[in-house]
């Protein structure tokens, strides 16, 4: 289990009977988890009058957001040097995956060690904290969503974090279909990173069912690795799927001398020193 523990913005204040309590800045939110099976009393009583706002979820699916006090309609927190957009959204989130803090910490030391020009391809980019991180540490980003709220909440990031001027290329695109056109075109990126969805639509209503799909993709998506790629990262979020399934179509379709490793990532709960586990990776890398 790979673990964040160097945020300043964000912490995990307690976790109980399927919910936590988050700080986000200085916003305190209450959202549903189901890894969260145990009991540590009712967080709502515990932490009555510090809770800005509580996710809701519906018997017949989706959800509502509850707020209990003053929320202001969108906010930033920062990440190092890194200043990220926050708002309520649908079905609970945020905007933002703190946890994946522990990859965008690899990506900016990678990038910033290989000693050359690092062009990085980011697919299901959603909001862009990976884009933003790549960028900090100098590398031009591809960034491709088939969402073009997300392209634009992506933009957002990188603006209020500075790199407005920096080598980027945003395209609401089916991730697919520009990974085809990419091959024909000989685009080739020192590294990819991809957090797919388990279903999904691309742009112009195409399907994407990751247990169908992820195989192929990443044997794409190897055709556009340079002579000399320096990473290759997935990210997943989809129940059931272990991360030696990661490992296992990494080992298939990246013939590239290098390592692999996969596992799980989480974040601390402050109230009892507990991790939460919150996703998986696989990756493969070059051999330093």
């Amino acid at each position: 289990m790979r673990v964040v523990n160097t945020w300043k913005d964000y912490e995990i204040i307690d976790a109980s009977l399927g919910q936590k309590l988050e700080r986000w800045g200085n916003i305190y939110l209450l959202r549903p988890d189901p890894q969260i099976v145990w009991d540590n009393g009712n967080l709502l009583d515990k932490y009555k009058g510090k809770i800005h706002a509580v996710y809701h979820r519906s018997n017949t699916g989706g959800g509502h957001w509850e707020n209990l006090k003053n929320t202001p309609s969108r906010w930033t927190i920062n990440y190092n040097d890194l200043v990220l957009h926050i708002k309520q959204m649908g079905f609970k989130h945020t905007g933002l995956f703190p946890e994946q803090a522990i990859n965008w910490d690899y990506m900016i030391n990678k990038i910033k060690n290989s000693g050359r020009d690092i062009k990085v391809l980011n697919l299901f980019a959603y909001t862009g904290g990976a884009t933003v991180a790549c960028l900090s540490a100098g590398a031009s980003v591809v960034h491709v969503d088939s969402s073009r709220g997300m392209i634009d909440w992506c933009k957002e990031n990188v603006n209020s974090s500075g790199y407005q001027d920096a080598n980027i290329r945003y395209l609401v695109d089916d991730v697919v279909k520009f990974v085809k056109r990419e091959i024909r075109r000989g685009n080739k990126y020192d590294a990819i990173v991809m957090d797919p969805p388990s279903y999904g639509r691309g742009a112009n209503g195409e399907v994407w069912n990751i247990e169908k799909d992820l195989d192929n993709l990443i044997k794409l998506c190897s055709q556009l690795l340079s002579d000399k790629p320096l990473f290759f990262l997935i990210n997943s979020y989809t129940a059931g799927l272990s991360s030696t399934v990661l490992e296992n179509l990494l080992k298939l379709n990246i013939k590239y001398e290098g390592k692999i490793s996969c596992g799980e990532i989480g974040l601390p709960i402050k109230e009892n020193n507990l991790v939460l586990p919150c996703g998986i990776y696989g990756r493969w890398e070059e051999n330093e």
